[in-house]
């Protein structure tokens, strides 16, 4: 299996957000809906409902908390909640 060079980045990103988080957990640190109109959202093209069929950030890797959850935090988007329905750039389908 090869990877992609952009699937390498988005996961990497996201394992250092998470390193840094030293295992703490980033719901702790979410505590306000991210924003479409962010800069961030906005560079990353994040919507609260995804167009992309069987993309969404309820199976992102990069999403944590618990599955089922509407609203869950996101290494990518750090203190922002994201939209379980949502997507953005960096989705990364978690691995089987």
């Amino acid at each position: 299996m090869t990877t992609s060079r952009r699937r390498f980045l988005k996961l990497s990103a996201g394992g250092i957000v998470g390193l840094s988080m030293g295992g703490v957990s980033l719901k702790a640190f979410a505590n306000e809906h991210l924003d479409p109109e962010n800069p961030q959202a906005k560079a990353l093209q994040y919507v609260h409902k995804s167009e992309k069929e069987g993309a969404t950030c309820n199976n992102c890797a990069l999403v944590q908390g618990a599955d089922g959850e509407e609203w869950r935090p996101c290494a990518i988007f750090p203190g922002k909640l994201v939209n379980k329905d949502g997507w953005c750039a960096a989705y990364a389908k978690k691995p089987a």
